[in-house]
């Protein structure tokens, strides 16, 4: 849902922060979209399917084989090696089985604004990322994906590698009733803003893991800057600042470092009395 035109630290660019996208339209073919998930929200969302509606089995297959050597190549990196250490780590393991609690056997992961996974290396890497998860950590469940720019051929390749697509632009606003992981590497302070907003409430905050930019990064920018219009924009990120464990990943100078540098995972453990703004 977030994607580029200019650069802020780790944040895909502004181009797409007011959520709407027009692309070209390319042709008239193969307008049926099936398997997409329509969630409940509470929040005002926007039908969306996608603009360019084109595709055809060769286009399809050729950006399978780019996920499917992206996939490979982040399996046997050092960035990868690293990341699955700190999660198998056992005291960050039971941050995560902590969120998810006894009730439930799995977390669903919400990955918004992944970007077009044809055109650019870094979101193929964010969303093999994701995949591996899923494959190594079995208390992962379904994943759902969305970007507004996200093609039919993108569609229907996210689809085949197990992906629920979004028919539905929740803003970002995605409640979090049950265990959820939210995977937003890279995206606008405004996503996650929206994100903390629909669920600004204790019981929902600690139902919350978030892989995404770092929180503390946006505190030290916002104290260099000292612009109170930046410190508004950010108010919520800034708030839960106080009661977020946050725990850095490492990026490596290979391709992982445009993909993840300044990314975190967020574990939320509020009281009952500190969520005023």
């Amino acid at each position: 849902m977030a994607a580029s035109a200019e650069i802020h630290g780790p944040e895909k660019s502004s181009q797409y922060e007011d959520w709407t996208v027009v692309l070209p339209r390319r042709g008239k073919k193969n307008r049926t979209l099936r398997n997409f998930v329509i969630p409940k929200q509470e929040k005002q969302t926007q039908q969306w399917t996608p603009i360019d509606l084109e595709t055809d089995p060769g286009k399809e297959s050729k950006l399978m084989q780019k996920m499917q050597t992206c996939i490979q190549k982040l399996a046997n990196s050092d960035f990868f090696r690293s990341f699955l250490n700190q999660m198998d780590n056992p005291d960050t393991l039971d941050k995560f089985l902590k969120v998810l609690g006894s009730e439930e056997k799995t977390m669903p992961i919400v990955i918004y604004g992944i970007g077009s996974i044809d055109s650019f290396e870094p979101p193929r890497m964010q969303l093999s990322l994701a995949i591996l998860m899923k494959r190594k950590f079995d208390w992962i469940g379904e994943m759902q994906v969305f970007d507004p720019i996200i093609s039919l051929t993108e569609s229907r390749v996210l689809m085949s590698l197990g992906c629920n697509v979004l028919s539905v632009n929740e803003q970002g606003r995605r409640q979090a009733l049950k265990p959820t992981l939210f995977f937003m590497p890279h995206c606008e302070a405004e996503l996650y803003e929206n994100l903390l907003e629909a669920n600004w409430e204790v019981d929902k905050l600690k139902r919350m893991i978030l892989f995404g930019n770092s929180f503390d990064a946006y505190e030290q920018n916002v104290s260099i800057c000292k612009s109170s219009n930046v410190a508004d924009s950010r108010k919520r990120i800034l708030s839960v600042r106080s009661f977020t464990e946050e725990l850095g990943v490492a990026s490596f100078s290979d391709d992982s470092f445009l993909a993840f540098h300044g990314s975190s995972w967020h574990f939320f453990a509020p009281g009952t009395l500190n969520l005023g703004l």
